[in-house]
């Protein structure tokens, strides 16, 4: 029941109350320390108050309880050394890491928290010591890799055709060789090499990024853009394409130009996961990734409605013309290729002034310019426009988030002895098994000056209006309710002026 009380009173609106109300049910605890205590007690989800306070974005809770963790070490004049406790914080011995938990939730304000001390610091000394060096390996490793299978793919077997052309559009010269043909010479067994190396590297991706997916869960694990979702899609579906080329390529199958050619625009494009190891880059991904999961796809239903149904309107005016004058649109495909480009501006419209143009042909493409052209080409501008004006204010939320992401996914990977544990342990201080951060704190002096001179205002307020209450109380009597708020006005603005007469004289002594 007290554990129950705790967890519920961590989702409370009033702060103050809930965190006075925290330690009155912490008084009663008989087991202060250990597992039996009510604050390591997890609640059905697996969360404990503390890792509840973060994932509610509460910051006053999770203040309240890391003040309560944190031992002084000790202090001279402004400086000050104290450890904090991250056993709950620190992912490397935490099934369900505290940090992931903040960076996947949907709540705006529990990426607050990765600025608050101790997380900011124990984040801070990861990613400056092991995550960013690992991080800037892994993108120098994954570009080579891209260029071995860059190269394999230029250098793919080929021979020259054999067979007669059966039309006139027919414009094919070189035809893909068999399996037993394509390993004979001294280039091809270098090529064998590389995609030996492109193989294995799908495999791999596809041994890592499996376990995630069971661990967290689908919807999550490609949904949220935090966690590099989306570019977890376009990874897999590489891993993929690379596999089905190769069973193409051992079979002899006509037609690994198709897994081949996505392949390699989804590789390149899974590049742009390693600029979040930039804070100039970062927050771009995001944007992107917002803007093609969000305004694009909302858009493309729109885009093609209307091309469908221009394109079919081109197509069945054409239908009875020779399309040797104007072959733009001589097949349905081609006439949704071609309304296409138009649409994105991509081609003008094609015309042939030595023949004669169907005139329904002049009206269509009026009206698809001023839809597709004029309307909603800066319909999408503006949509985009905003998506970017929303990023660019939580950029800097973002790029921590980034960080915090990237950093827990290289410490589940990499192996224990490439990334010891932060911190220090408890032993070397006398306080047990748990793990505490040392972080140096310096106190400014003009802060707490300033301090004194603001409670001196507040004291010679206090005083000026005693007195004027003291003074209102003996004449209450005899004056009238009219005359009485005059003279509180006018008590209050002497009042004022006095404290603020009193409270300058002050800094002038201090001065």
């Amino acid at each position: 029941i007290g554990n129950t009380v705790l967890h519920i009173l961590v989702l409370q609106p009033n702060k103050t109350f809930a965190c006075h109300m925290y330690s009155l049910i912490l008084s009663y605890d008989r087991s202060k320390e250990g597992p039996g205590s009510l604050e390591l007690i997890p609640n059905n989800e697996g969360l404990s108050p503390f890792k509840l306070a973060g994932v509610e974005g509460n910051t006053v809770m999770f203040q309240y309880l890391m003040q309560k963790r944190k031992q002084n070490l000790w202090s001279f004049g402004p400086l000050s050394t104290v450890l904090y406790d991250i056993t709950e914080i620190d992912s490397w011995a935490e099934d369900q890491s505290f940090l992931e938990l903040i960076v996947s939730t949907k709540k705006r304000e529990a990426r607050q928290i990765l600025d608050l001390t101790p997380v900011k610091e124990l984040v801070s000394l990861k990613w400056n010591m092991y995550g960013r060096p690992y991080f800037c390996f892994l993108a120098l490793f994954y570009i080579l890799y891209m260029v071995c299978f860059t190269m394999c793919c230029v250098y793919r077997p080929l021979k020259p055709r054999t067979g007669n052309r059966t039309s006139s559009r027919d414009n094919t010269v070189y035809v893909q060789k068999m399996l037993q043909e394509s390993y004979v010479a001294y280039e091809d067994e270098l090529r064998l090499v590389g995609e030996l190396i492109t193989v294995i590297g799908a495999v791999v991706i596809l041994v890592l990024e499996i376990p995630d997916i069971l661990r967290v869960g689908a919807a999550k694990y490609f949904g949220q853009t935090i966690l590099g979702g989306p570019f977890h899609i376009i990874v897999i579906t590489y891993a993929c394409m690379i596999l089905v080329t190769m069973v193409m390529r051992l079979t002899s199958t006509t037609g690994e130009v198709v897994p081949m050619s996505f392949a390699l625009v989804l590789g390149w494009c899974n590049v742009m996961y390693f600029a979040r190891g930039f804070q100039m880059l970062g927050p771009f991904t995001i944007m992107i990734q917002k803007m093609i999961f969000g305004d694009l796809m909302r858009f493309c239903w729109l885009m093609a409605v209307v091309i469908l149904g221009f394109a079919s309107a081109f197509y069945i005016i054409f239908q009875t013309e020779n399309p040797e004058n104007l072959g733009q649109f001589y097949n349905y495909p081609m006439s949704l290729f071609t309304t296409f480009e138009l649409f994105l501006t991509i081609i003008d419209g094609p015309a042939n002034y030595d023949v004669d143009l169907p005139f329904m042909y002049s009206v269509v493409y009026f009206a698809f310019a001023i839809i597709a052209t004029l309307l909603m080409l800066n319909l999408l501008i503006a949509m985009m426009g905003d998506t970017h004006w929303r990023v660019a204010h939580e950029q800097d939320e973002l790029w921590r988030a980034q960080v915090v992401a990237t950093t827990v996914m290289l410490e589940r990977k990499l192996p224990r002895c490439l990334w010891p544990r932060s911190g220090i342990c408890g032993r070397e201080f006398g306080l047990g098994d748990r793990w505490y951060l040392r972080i140096e704190d310096r106190i400014d002096p003009n802060k707490h000056k300033m301090m004194r001179y603001t409670e001196a205002f507040k004291a010679q307020d206090r005083e000026s209006y005693d007195k004027g209450s003291e003074k209102l109380e003996t004449n209450g009597d005899t004056l009238c309710k009219n005359e009485l708020s005059a003279l509180s006005l006018s008590l209050s603005r002497s009042t004022s002026r006095t404290s603020s007469h009193r409270g300058w004289e002050i800094l002038r002594r201090n001065t």
